[in-house]
């Protein structure tokens, strides 16, 4: 399975969006419809080059300090569908 390897810079939340989304019960931040600001992409062919991939990235300044973070995400294999992912048409 290939992945996805990707530095984010991390979106900073005011107080009040805070409380707001702790009080309603919904998320702060959703990839789905808003995702962070990428910084820098990487594909890998398998989980342990990932990882390891992952890592030297985590060692950049800015990952340390808490202003991005690191990502692995996996990609659907040619051909698989993901569960719950219906065919087209």
């Amino acid at each position: 399975m290939r992945f996805l390897i990707v530095r984010t810079d991390i979106r900073t939340a005011a107080d009040i969006d805070l409380a707001a989304a702790w009080a309603g019960g919904g998320c702060l931040r959703n990839e789905t419809t808003t995702p962070e600001c990428r910084r820098q992409t990487v594909h890998a062919e398998d989980r342990d080059a990932a990882l390891l991939l992952a890592r030297a990235l985590s060692t950049v300044g800015a990952v340390r300090a808490g202003r991005q973070r690191v990502k692995v995400l996996p990609l659907a294999e040619p051909g698989r569908r993901r569960r719950g992912q219906h065919p087209p048409g």
